[in-house]
């Protein structure tokens, strides 16, 4: 099982990103796909999740009306749309599924995130 991000890539500030993450040799329509992200000398920390059914999302509170997580079960991949991007939005940015059918979490170390991407990067300059 993968999980490919990519779009990460150097901005500068109030610019806007779009990461994408493909889920390659099985379908993830029945998990929650979320994104986290890890900056340098930092945990890692939820950003946005969205439900199986693509129904609900979930932010960051401190991301929210800037960054939109949605997902296209047809292609088996998730968007991560960010807009306004400020240098403390600079890490690298992880995608992960979670088991089928469980609800979402706002924990990285949760288990239930079952399947983690490679990991994107994301610079945002001043």
């Amino acid at each position: 099982v993968q999980l490919q991000a990519s779009g990460g890539g150097l901005v500068q500030a109030g610019g806007s990103l779009r990461l994408s993450c493909a889920a390659s040799e099985r379908s993830f329509s029945n998990s929650a796909m979320g994104w986290f992200r890890q900056a340098p000398g930092k945990e890692r920390e939820f950003v946005a999740a969205v439900t199986w059914r693509g129904g609900i999302t979930y932010y960051a509170d401190s991301l929210k009306g800037r960054f939109t997580v949605s997902r296209d079960n047809a292609k088996n991949t998730v968007y991560l749309q960010m807009n306004s991007l400020k240098p403390e939005d600079t890490a690298v940015y992880y995608c992960a599924a979670a088991r089928e059918r469980v609800g979402v979490s706002k924990d990285p170390d949760d288990l239930n995130w079952a399947y983690w991407g490679q990991g994107t990067l994301v610079t945002v300059s001043s």
